[in-house]
């Protein structure tokens, strides 16, 4: 996601208690707790020692990579990221404009009829669901924050529309608040080839990875990672044979 250059800037752990009992009693194969994969100690510090080089190779691949999202503030960011869900972020770039202009501010998208916010964002899809999600995020904010986005996580994943991975991407790009790594489709694509996680569900990705990097690196790493998704890391027939990472990569084709 691109920032303009005037830019203002995802497991609960609990015990299990037995009982004593005599005899104790017979469980059937679906209670059996399964015991953690041999190796998995090993996979993740082998993933350590390589995640320094890693990044160093993609910071020196894409030494541009930002937020590819334009906004000048914390609310258009926020805007602009509900919009690109299931959305390229160049189209988000197209509609973007036209809306700051008509609701600057929260209090003014508070305010617009849905039939109307709906026409100006319909291209960027699953439009009404999306209407639903400004008209109460920028609510709430107007409501309860005077107006201004808040710069916590725990305020941020309450509003309407936002989630974890949103809130990453405000806190990181529009406040330089480093509290998570963004998980999309090209970092999960990403991190799995390059084995830093056999996850598939992004918050346990995202705990698979903030371990391996350090803490003020967590915003610029999904911006690599993502880059490399989109240009060598592909989805469907990756480009092995031009990746920097391709010594590194469990999965490299070379």
């Amino acid at each position: 996601m691109r920032s303009s250059r005037s830019r203002a800037a995802g497991g609960v752990s609990f015990c299990r208690m037995r009982q004593k009992q005599n005899p104790p009693p017979t469980r059937s194969k679906s209670t059996v707790r399964k015991k953690p994969a041999k190796g998995s100690a090993s996979r993740r510090a082998a993933a350590a020692v390589r995640a320094p080089e890693i990044f160093a190779l993609l910071h020196r691949a894409y030494p541009d990579a930002h937020c590819a999202l334009d906004f000048q503030n914390p609310f258009q960011l926020l805007v602009a990221t509900i919009l690109s869900a299931q959305c390229t972020d160049k189209r988000v770039n197209m509609v973007t404009p036209a809306l700051f202009r008509r609701y600057a501010t929260p209090e003014a998208m508070s305010g617009a009829k849905p039939e109307e916010l709906e026409e100006m964002i319909k291209s960027t899809g699953f439009f009404r669901n999306k209407t639903r999600s400004l008209l109460g995020m920028s609510a709430a904010i107007a409501k309860e924050y005077g107006g201004v986005v808040p710069s916590e996580m725990e305020q941020l994943v309450k509003l309407p529309g936002v989630g974890r991975k949103t809130a990453n991407v405000i806190l990181g790009n529009a406040f330089n608040r480093n509290e998570g790594v963004v998980v999309d489709t090209h970092v999960t694509r990403v991190s799995q080839r390059l084995a830093l996680t056999k996850n598939s569900d992004a918050v346990k990705i995202e705990q698979d990875l903030m371990p391996l990097f350090p803490r003020e690196e967590w915003t610029l790493l999904a911006h690599l990672l993502i880059e490399h998704g989109r240009q060598i890391c592909v989805a469907r027939n990756p480009k092995c044979d031009q990746c920097p990472l391709s010594d590194l990569c469990p999965s490299s084709r070379v």
